[in-house]
């Protein structure tokens, strides 16, 4: 617990003071935000300014974990170790995609299935060493079956065989990757809008994840499907270090949120966004809450739902929109919403998903038969 909270400060600390260091180091640089010429008026004024913040946030992410870890003695985690690489992975291809975007000056820059190349591989890796690589307890991070708030005996792929069931299991955790990153960085719209999000979902994984260390089947002699049979425990390899990474980037987005609130003097870039959207994925899968991202990051889906609505309805009915511009966000701009109205307004609907997570989480739980 004080290696948690102590490793939240540190990010939080590390990400408040070197934010604005960022900030005068890309403006000389020229790492200046590009604004899409379609957007709405108001985002032009927006231009230039510094961007790629998620550089700061993400390595103050690293750096407080470890260092918390060493102040403590205590070796990393094999789980906190695979998402923290998914993060830098994930994130490292947002950054090739911002560097390009300033390059060639344009708000465009890598495409978008030279996007989801990078994200693919990246999150193979990730799903083959999740799947082989073994904890100091014997146990791999994750089994072949598709979970809610626990793994679903009737959704495991192992049923179709080894081989079939691990190359279903590595596309099902591509798709929950690749989804996840591109709603966040879909949700980057507004000042703080993501950030803020991203503060009340990752959350929700300091909780899960030290509940689970505190319900964990190793009190009750070992992990396995008997003791989840006998108890309420949970057979989730290295929980309290999940939550503890989680904290560190709770700690450093609130550092980052101070700079990138209305009106932002730092955005946080493709970078920022896709690295997030890793990171989240990785929680959900390795914390085996997997169908329970969907509520956790239920404002990205929302807003990138949006998206996928307006642009069928577009091409169904020829050339018709449901909303004014998608993403929603711009919708209520467009409609005369204050950007800070709109960012509050979003944010309460992050925290009513997200604590309906919490809520169906908790209530597994309590009404689990056995125990």
């Amino acid at each position: 617990m004080y290696v948690l909270i102590f490793s939240a400060f540190l990010a939080f600390l590390i990400s408040i003071v070197a934010t604005p260091l960022a900030i005068r180091l890309f403006r000389r640089i020229g790492w200046g935000q590009f604004v899409r010429e379609d957007g709405p008026d108001s985002h032009h004024t927006k231009r230039g300014t510094p961007t790629m913040g998620g550089i700061v946030f993400t390595l103050a992410t690293v750096l407080g974990y470890t260092i918390g870890k060493l102040v403590a003695w205590n070796p990393p985690s094999l789980s906190a170790l695979l998402i923290l690489g998914l993060m830098v992975g994930i994130a490292f291809i947002g950054f090739l995609d911002d560097f390009t975007k300033i390059s060639n000056q344009r708000s465009l820059g890598l495409t978008g299935w030279a996007k989801i190349a990078g994200q693919v591989i990246v999150g193979t890796v990730f799903a083959v060493l999740a799947l082989f690589l073994r904890d100091s307890e014997g146990r791999t991070p994750v089994s072949l079956a598709i979970s809610g708030v626990r793994d679903i005996p009737w959704l495991d792929l192992a049923q179709f065989g080894i081989i079939a069931g691990t190359i279903l299991f590595v596309l099902w955790v591509l798709f929950m990757i690749v989804a996840t990153s591109n709603a966040v960085n879909v949700t980057d719209g507004l000042d703080g809008l993501a950030t803020g999000a991203s503060i009340i979902a990752f959350s929700a994984y300091v909780f899960i994840g030290f509940w689970q260390f505190n319900q964990s089947c190793l009190q009750y002699g070992g992990g396995g499907a008997v003791n989840e049979d006998m108890y309420r425990c949970y057979d989730v390899s290295a929980p309290l270090d999940i939550a503890i990474v989680a904290s560190c980037i709770v700690g450093a987005l609130i550092g980052f949120l101070w700079y990138n609130t209305t009106p932002a003097r730092i955005f946080m870039g493709d970078v920022g966004s896709l690295g997030l959207g890793g990171a989240l994925a990785g929680m959900a899968i390795l914390t085996h809450t997997e169908l329970l991202l969907i509520l956790v990051a239920g404002l990205p889906l929302i807003v990138t739902g949006s998206v996928i609505v307006q642009r069928v309805y577009f091409k169904l009915t020829k050339g018709k929109r449901i909303f004014l511009m998608s993403p929603i966000h711009h919708h209520f701009e467009l409609k005369g919403w204050a950007e800070v109205t709109i960012v509050v307004r979003f944010w309460i609907i992050a925290g009513l998903c997200v604590a309906a997570a919490v809520g169906l989480f908790y209530l597994e739980w309590v009404t689990h038969p056995s125990g």
